[in-house]
């Protein structure tokens, strides 16, 4: 029998940090610049222009819901369904992100779309992505969000190797705070991606892109299997179970987990689902009858051997339990905030209500005045 790579695996390279102590190089992926107060807007014409005041007029009695209360000031991605900009509110002079959704003739405004805009409209969080307007033309349906500066994916590709251990923290403490928030409304995201995962300048994360979401509260005795982006989706939706609950979100999150620590993502499948749980199976094993009641039943699966690996340290438990293959067996969101993998997080971070954010410089000020009290100890012991 051969031998399977550990769980340990995933995270070779990956220095373990439970005790509450100061790291070596903890600014890595911090950087001084998330300190700096927030900028003056500039006089310069983002498009170009003759000048920023002739192109870019303040106006009063401008509404919201109107296409000319919107300005557009560059493009920052373009999908299948749709086109985001980064644009300027004329209204109040916030910076925003301007999500254009394209609409078919024939069909009318997507269906996700209208389900993103119906679940976003009753959620408000630190950690969810803002809506802040809707515009509907003949043309397009246009949905305006808060600008948010980058996503977790381009973060990682910035730092590449992994995140520091303490960034790592505060971000996925950050993301289950979102995930408890939209569970406990009866809500699953159903695609947790780097993509999909926002980061501000001041190390917020907030949750976005909500187009295949769904409410658990609307009657259906099945969902789709077509959900989550490959790498990310759980072993029991890749055997074609459409029967699942908010175990699916943490599937995901769990994934991101590890992909924060060590550089890479966690199930990087090729080809399709099987190679995909291939992947899954070399660290988790393969489920048995015994371990997953029901397994056998499941159209896509393939039985096999079976080892598991023990997971003795805090980090690697907290992404065990997130990363069970029996999906009544993984830990909520909430409870996975009670881990003791977060314990050394402050309690000003803890401790925040729905609507404060938990922000990298808080973290950074008091991991500043712990260094600070340490080497005041240890260079001026008390006689």
């Amino acid at each position: 029998m051969f031998s399977l790579p550990s769980f340990s695996s995933l995270l070779r390279g990956f220095q373990l940090d439970e005790a509450d102590k100061p790291q070596p190089h903890w600014f890595h992926t911090l950087q001084v610049r998330r300190l700096k107060v927030q900028r003056g807007r500039s006089n310069s014409d983002p498009m170009g222009g003759k000048s920023f005041d002739q192109e870019f007029q303040w106006k009063t009695g401008l509404q919201f819901g109107t296409a000319n209360s919107y300005l557009n000031l560059e493009k920052l991605g373009e999908g299948t369904y749709a086109t985001v900009y980064k644009g300027i509110s004329r209204i109040n002079g916030h910076l925003v992100a301007l999500k254009v959704i394209r609409m078919k003739t024939e069909e009318g405004v997507p269906f996700t779309a209208m389900r993103e805009a119906s679940l976003l409209k009753g959620l408000k969080h630190a950690n969810i992505v803002l809506l802040h307007d809707i515009i509907h033309t003949k043309e397009s349906l246009t949905f305006v969000f808060e600008y948010v500066q980058t996503d977790l994916a381009q973060y990682m590709m910035e730092h590449p190797g992994g995140l520091h251990s303490y960034n790592v923290r505060i971000f996925m403490f950050q993301l289950l705070r979102g995930l408890s928030y939209i569970h406990s409304r009866r809500i699953l995201h159903r695609d947790l991606k780097p993509q999909n995962l926002l980061i501000s300048y001041l190390g917020e994360l907030k949750l976005a892109d909500f187009g295949l979401a769904r409410s658990k509260s609307i009657p259906c005795q099945t969902y789709s299997s077509e959900v989550v982006t490959l790498w990310y989706r759980p072993p029991d939706v890749l055997l074609g179970s459409t029967d699942y609950s908010t175990a699916l979100d943490i599937w995901g999150a769990g994934c991101v987990f590890i992909e924060m620590l060590q550089g890479t993502p966690a199930f990087p499948g090729e080809a399709d689902i099987f190679e995909q749980l291939q992947k899954i199976w070399a660290v988790l094993g393969i489920p048995t009858e015994e371990t997953w009641p029901g397994v056998n039943e499941l159209p896509n699966f393939r039985p096999g051997e079976n080892e598991l690996s023990q997971l003795p340290y805090k980090t690697e438990d907290l992404a065990q339990k997130m990363l069970t293959t029996v999906p009544r067996h993984r830990i909520s969101a909430q409870d996975a905030m009670q881990h003791p993998y977060f314990n050394t997080l402050p309690p000003p971070v803890t401790q925040l209500r729905d609507s404060k954010c938990a922000p990298l410089c808080v973290f950074v000020c008091v991991l500043f005045v712990r260094l600070t009290l340490r080497l005041f100890v240890h260079f001026c012991p008390s006689s």
